[in-house]
């Protein structure tokens, strides 16, 4: 019988491999994970299971080609970092407001395997959300203790009212000391606004709008302005702090269905606009967040939520920020390709991205399925689809100047080893500074083509990098440039070595 499965696997993958020949690999491209705790994954494991957890993870998803997580730290107004601010979460050890033992802190951990590893780490926050359904205790220093008036009660969740100026000043106080006590490059929030709808609950907030409507007639619109008023402080108080932090929002799939409204999508589900109050095109023209990751979760051939129909439509509407595509791997593999019955349906899906250029990365829902390599996805990404390096897409809105050349780029032999040494470009600001380096190998007569990924050998923030012992003997050239904060890459400088 096991023979028989592996044949099976052995067969998709080889057809998805075929369906796939052609696939150009971009050279930037945002290709993340998310790494959740509200399933409890973490929750009173200890602190050794969970590193071994995440180093296995994180080490696989690196042979897979990632180069960015979204950890999530601050799931219901509790943390996964000792913070002053906010209790210790309960997805952590079992009980809210008890710490790890032994002691550690997960955010700055993830960080530093993250960074060593040569991925972003984006700290993901749900900013609304204070207690989920699960039953367990409320710290003493939780903020539905310290104000309950602050927060109303929603089919079993816990919310904190987004019509508050107290709460989002509250939030973006969290996020204010996540930014000065931690190196992250991104902070992210997903599809948590006011509270999916739950046919015969309102939300219960109509004596706080007749009170002070603030001049809308509508309910809806006074709903979402309240959010925009968040979305626009989070991106002020992010940038003031840390300008190169990265604000990314990764909201549901579906804006608006086209019944609703001209602009919408061909779809019939859930809207942003209309149940979440998530203007997401309002705050991508106000330039208020950098990136943006819609979670198209369904297949190619949904009846109500069309996978094709909806990336082309986020494709066209909001391409003024990054666009990156939030994929259900399981969604993906367990379906067939509707133009292709013998392939699932993950090589027709990367071929979309290609095909609508606004597109620049991926983000997997999530982590561990990719790590599981159900319906071989992950050995698909790093054989095809992510199989070289790729740097982060460009931000110019943030900063559009590279970094000066790297300087003294020589070869010293080391024994029997040989390294390639420089020295960092001289720099006055954060946006002058060299954060990381690429190095490129090409072999003698090849034309020294830069954009081409496939001669990328490692991304790396050293000053050297030790040539591998197994090069063939030979003329190779290296070239090296240097990446600042955003990704801006520097003019390259060259060295040859004979092996």
């Amino acid at each position: 019988m096991k023979k028989i499965v592996f044949a099976l696997f052995f067969l998709i993958f080889f057809a998805n491999v075929s369906y796939a020949q052609g696939y150009q690999v971009p050279k930037r491209e945002f290709r993340a994970a998310w790494i959740q705790c509200v399933n409890g994954q973490f929750q009173n494991i200890g602190t050794q299971k969970m590193q071994q957890t995440l180093t296995y993870q994180l080490d696989e998803l690196q042979k897979d080609g990632a180069n960015a997580i979204i950890f999530q730290v601050r799931p219901a107004c509790d943390a996964l970092y000792p913070s002053k601010l906010e209790p210790w979460s309960h997805f952590l050890t079992g009980q809210q407001g008890k710490a790890p033992s032994p002691y550690w802190d997960p955010l700055q951990w993830m960080i530093d395997e993250c960074h060593k590893r040569g991925m972003e780490l984006h700290a993901w926050i749900n900013p609304y959300r204070a207690k989920s359904k699960s039953a367990y205790v409320l710290a003493s220093n939780h903020i539905c203790k310290q104000h309950p008036e602050r927060a109303f009660e929603y089919d079993g969740l816990m919310v904190l009212n987004p019509a508050l100026q107290e709460n989002r000043d509250y939030i973006c106080t969290i996020v204010e000391d996540i930014l000065k006590r931690y190196d992250v490059d991104g902070l992210h929030i997903d599809d948590y606004f006011y509270p999916y709808p739950v046919a015969g609950i309102s939300i219960p907030d109509d004596a706080q709008f007749e009170a002070n409507p603030q001049g809308f007639s509508n309910k809806g619109d006074w709903r979402r302005h309240q959010v925009n008023l968040l979305i626009e402080q989070l991106n002020s108080t992010i940038h003031r702090v840390k300008p190169w932090v990265k604000f990314g929002v990764s909201p549901f799939g579906i804006y608006r269905n086209q019944k609703n409204d001209p602009r919408g999508s061909k779809t019939n589900g859930l809207q942003n606009y209309d149940d979440l109050y998530a203007d997401v095109l309002l705050w991508i023209e106000k330039g208020w967040i950098d990136y943006n990751v819609p979670q198209l979760y369904w297949e190619m051939g949904h009846r109500a939520a069309d996978y094709t129909e909806l990336i082309r439509w986020w494709s066209q509407h909001a391409s003024g920020r990054p666009l990156y595509i939030g994929e259900d791997i399981e969604r993906t593999v367990k379906n067939a390709d509707p133009q292709n019955p013998k392939s699932h349906q993950l090589p027709a899906k990367m071929q979309l991205h290609q095909d609508n250029p606004t597109v620049q990365g991926t983000v997997l829902w999530y982590a561990k399925v990719a790590v599981d390599n159900i319906g071989n996805y992950g050995s698909s990404l790093r054989q095809i689809y992510w199989r070289y390096p790729a740097l982060q897409p460009l931000m110019p809105h943030i900063d559009d100047c590279a970094p000066k050349k790297v300087r003294k780029l020589k070869v010293i032999n080391m024994g029997q080893q040989k390294v390639l040494f420089w020295t960092a470009p001289k720099f006055k600001r954060w946006d002058d500074k060299a954060h990381k380096y690429v190095i490129y190998c090409f072999k003698k007569g090849e034309d020294y083509q830069i954009n081409d990924p496939s001669h990328i050998v490692a991304v790396t923030n050293e000053n050297f990098y030790e040539i591998p012992y197994s090069m063939e003997a030979g003329k190779y050239v290296y070239l090296v440039t240097a990446l600042d904060r955003m990704q801006n890459e520097s003019k390259a400088v060259k060295k040859k070595v004979k092996l």
